[in-house]
């Protein structure tokens, strides 16, 4: 078995490929589908439906047309939402950056003044939670994810007792880079569970709450009321944007939480800010219109992006499906399909990939450190390619999990 897949590695090799399957980028064909945007809000369009005029300082909150469009599509109250500039990662790394210089309501002195700083990160999970830990030197302690969200229990049991542990990160829906879903059932252990330090933190981020890739579209869980109703109503930031909606790099962000949690944060955002761009506000209002024309535009993205996944689980199931070598995730929204391998291959697969052209997510990406325990863990993103590469990509990529896998075999036999 061995011999037959080196040649067919060798002919993977031969055909000189160039393809990418690393980040959930958007393809150009849905970026194309906001082109429309550009010409907005139009010339002498200068203010939105409240009379706020978008070419002047000010507004700190977003325009509250935009406002009630996401506050209606994340199930939160208008009041307890503000747009701000184009990306999430930026509220929050801001947010933990606010958090250690100044503590956040309920803070007994500002993390930065701790000894040590700890937060829950549920694996796999998604590498820019995990830089922005690394970037304030924050401890990172992993939980397992389970198709509900994170081990729920394994989070309560470590935030019960620890005071140093400050945060925990959660994708509630269609998670990075496994699709999963957190259930209600867990949205509310998460929120009412005793933690050690009275401000702990839930950074709730809702990056694919409406990136649907199914008729079914599930409903996230609506934290912000539990924690509310648990008596910790201060417990949840969550954070979102229209970078994979609109334009990936020039989209909207939205902070939602509890009232003090939002004071808090534009108590400190106004030090920085006069206000956010109000003009690509008015853009993205003008061009949805309302909450049905978001989801609409959503079902447009899911035309292109659902057969590229599609394809992904299809050639992983006839090319590695009864040979007991893989298992992989069939995500029903999100960007990304979770590839586990055998353990110990997951390094030998990428690098296999990249020296056939096809450029993968390195092995660890979705673990703190960059360091999977059992090197076993792949994040496959088809989001960019055209379905075609997709296809040939995943078949090379099937040919690589099972050269890797036959390698580990011989050499386990070996005397």
């Amino acid at each position: 078995m061995l011999p037959a897949l080196r040649d067919r590695y060798a002919e993977l090799q031969a055909r000189g490929l160039r393809l990418d399957l690393t980040r959930g980028k958007p393809s150009a064909e849905q970026l194309d589908l906001a082109e429309p945007m550009l010409s907005l809000p139009g010339v002498g369009v200068h203010t939105d439906a409240d009379g706020v005029d978008v070419r002047n300082y000010g507004g700190l909150d977003g325009l509250p047309q935009l406002r009630r469009i996401f506050a209606e599509l994340l199930d939160v109250p208008v009041e307890q939402l503000l747009a701000l500039g184009n990306a999430s990662l930026t509220l929050m790394h801001d947010a933990v950056a606010y958090a250690f210089l100044w503590g956040v309501p309920g803070s007994e002195r500002p993390w930065g003044r701790e000894e040590k700083v700890r937060f829950v990160c549920p694996v796999p999970g998604y590498d820019r939670h995990f830089a922005v830990c690394e970037a304030f030197g924050i401890e990172m302690v992993t939980v397992p994810m389970t198709p509900d969200g994170p081990d729920v229990e394994a989070v309560a049991a470590l935030v019960a007792d620890d005071p140093t542990v400050k945060g925990l990160w959660v994708v509630p829906t269609y998670a990075n880079p496994d699709g999963a879903v957190v259930s209600e059932a867990v949205a509310r252990r998460l929120v009412s569970m005793p933690a050690a330090a009275p401000d702990f933190r839930i950074f709730w981020d809702n990056a694919y709450a409406i990136h649907h890739l199914t008729e079914n579209e599930t409903k996230t869980a609506n934290a912000i009321d539990l924690a509310a109703e648990a008596g910790n109503p201060d417990r949840v930031l969550m954070f979102a944007s229209t970078s994979k909606v609109s334009f990936a790099g020039a989209g909207v962000a939205f902070f939602a939480s509890s009232p003090a949690n939002v004071a808090w944060y534009k108590k400190h955002l106004s030090v920085q800010s006069i206000g956010p761009d109000k003009v690509n506000q008015l853009r993205h209002a003008l061009f949805f219109g309302t909450a049905d024309g978001v989801r609409e535009h959503m079902r447009k993205h899911r035309q292109i992006l659902a057969p590229k996944f599609a394809a992904v689980t299809r050639i992983l199931a006839e090319r590695l499906g009864d040979l007991g070598v893989a298992s992989w995730t069939d995500p029903q929204g999100g960007y990304f399909v979770s590839l586990d391998v055998e353990p110990g291959t997951a390094a030998r697969v990428v690098q296999l990939a990249k020296e056939a052209g096809i450029a993968l997510t390195p092995a660890g990406a979705t673990f703190p450190y960059g360091q999977d325990p059992e090197d076993r863990n792949i994040r496959l993103a088809p989001s960019m390619p055209p379905l075609a590469e997709v296809e040939v990509a995943m078949d090379g990529v099937a040919t690589c999990v099972l050269l890797a896998a036959a390698e580990k075999a011989a050499h386990a036999t070996t005397p």
